[in-house]
């Protein structure tokens, strides 16, 4: 019989991602079959899984975590930001619409159907299923046609746990707060609270758990310690990227785009000890001493480059070029590297036609279908196999292309400047291969390191696990688990 629960949040970014990742690991290691699942995401750092569509980056982790392959049904609804006003919507691992943020509100319930067929679906494999809300329920002006929280909760018949962040302060009033604006229908849902990322003696907030268990009613099922290996794993969000070790010998910098999109490719480079990954934020120059600028995906080129050009990073781009440093674009960041970018049919946006950075000689038009493939390629310098994921639009040629780097399933992919100083590529994760990874910061002047990023990753998944059993009250958190 497969059981349920439901992790929500009493406000966003609580740590619920890494809490159901760290939940998944600590069940599969008590021999149960997990999977994760997350009804509505809003990301634009998506995986690609293996049945050809693409989800929330933190459900591939989860997904991880528990032992399974990522597939469309763990995140049956993804919202990827093009505008600050709308979005890209992916159902079940397809583009089926792009909405203003009004327009998706008034529709969202059209979903419902499908979110709760990958949820049925996936129930059927698994022991337990363990749901992620998004947000927060206390956004009562949102319950009408929700699917991210109580009302996806409601239409599956789910348990809830409440996830409270005292590193921001203010967690009982979250809690508390929370039990008091929810409806009577959802307040019963929830069964049980928990806090999470506490700094310090955990047993200095006794009171405070004993004080939220009396006002609300719920049960107390512990208060989780911030986890400082948190950085050791795929970062959700762009900004916990810089959360890991400073002063490395190799200094790579990355521009923080608008619209920044499957930055998973920098996890593995922050993960070596040898480097330092520092993200460039808004208004703050390119640093004169980076080593390689890194210019990540981005969930719309031209908008990001005219973003990235009113940062006037476009000229710190240059004068590094100047002083003989490296560059790498990676899908959008290689698109903007090229001569133009055209957009004819207005798919990011009004039509367009402009000029890109001109550090390669290519030029990229957008094309309407979207390329998601798992793929295996070749360094052409090193040998080195690599296998990542492509997950764009636009096709990009030019004579720089005669300079390919990788051979990706049979066919050459990439470009390079004639000093190959300057490169770019579709494919994304390649630095998770380790030889190739080595090879090529050995060859801008790294220490070498004997770093396993995949080892790096399951330790980290393994050591979460054993924080929770530590510090939350797994057992009773399963016993509320109900029948779906």
């Amino acid at each position: 019989m497969t059981r349920a629960i439901m992790i929500q949040g009493a406000g966003s970014n609580v740590g619920k991602s890494m809490l159901v990742a760290g939940l998944a690991r600590a069940c599969l290691r008590r021999g149960l079959s997990v999977a994760p699942f997350k009804p509505q995401n809003m990301s634009n750092n998506a995986a690609v899984t293996a049945d050809g569509g693409e989800i929330g980056r933190a459900q591939a982790l989860q997904a991880r975590a528990a032992g399974r392959d990522p597939v469309v049904d763990m995140n049956p609804v993804l919202l990827k930001p093009e505008t600050d006003t709308g979005a890209q919507v992916v159902v079940q691992g397809r583009r089926v619409a792009t909405l203003k943020a009004r327009e998706y509100g008034a529709r969202k319930a059209e979903w419902l159907p499908a979110a709760l067929q990958s949820f049925r679906r996936l129930a059927s494999t698994a022991d337990l299923v363990l749901i992620e809300g998004a947000g927060s329920p206390a956004e009562v002006n949102l319950r009408a046609g929700d699917i991210a929280n109580m009302g996806f909760a409601e239409a599956a018949g789910l348990p809830v746990v409440l996830v409270g962040d005292i590193d921001r302060g203010g967690v009982i009033a979250q809690c508390v707060g929370t039990h008091a604006v929810l409806p009577d229908a959802d307040r019963v849902r929830i069964k049980a609270f928990a806090i999470n990322k506490f700094r310090g003696d955990v047993r200095l907030f006794d009171d405070g758990l004993a004080e939220i268990a009396r006002l609300t009613g719920w049960d107390a099922l512990g208060v989780v310690p911030w986890f400082d290996r948190a950085w050791q794993l795929p970062a959700e969000d762009a900004l916990d990227i810089s959360s890991g070790p400073r002063g490395g010998a190799l200094k790579i910098a990355v521009p923080t785009l608008s619209r920044i999109a499957n930055f998973d490719d920098l996890d593995p480079l922050s993960n070596e000890p040898g480097v330092e990954v520092r993200l460039v934020r808004a208004g703050a120059p390119l640093p004169g001493d980076a080593d390689l600028v890194l210019i990540p995906g981005t969930k719309a080129t031209i908008a990001d480059l005219a973003f990235f050009r009113a940062q006037g990073w476009d000229i710190d781009l240059r004068a590094h070029v100047r002083r003989g440093g490296r560059v790498l674009g990676i899908c959008g960041g290689y698109q903007m590297l090229g001569r133009a970018i055209a957009d004819p049919e207005g798919i990011e946006g009004p039509p367009a036609r402009v000029e890109g950075l001109g550090l390669l000689d290519v030029e990229t038009v957008m094309r309407p279908m979207k390329r998601l493939a798992l793929s295996n390629a070749v360094d052409r310098a090193s040998g080195e196999a690599v296998a990542g994921y492509e997950i764009h639009i636009g096709r990009t040629e030019g004579p720089d292309c005669a300079r390919a780097w990788l051979d990706l399933d049979g066919r050459p992919e990439g470009a390079a400047s004639p000093d190959v100083r300057v490169s770019g590529c579709y494919l994304h994760g390649l630095f998770t291969a380790d030889g190739f990874r080595r090879a090529f910061l050995s060859g801008m002047g790294a220490p070498v390191s004997d770093v396993s990023y995949a080892a790096t990753v399951e330790a980290a998944l393994d050591a979460l696990a054993e924080h929770l059993e530590t510090h939350m009250d797994i057992d009773r958190l399963l016993t509320l688990a109900e029948p779906v």
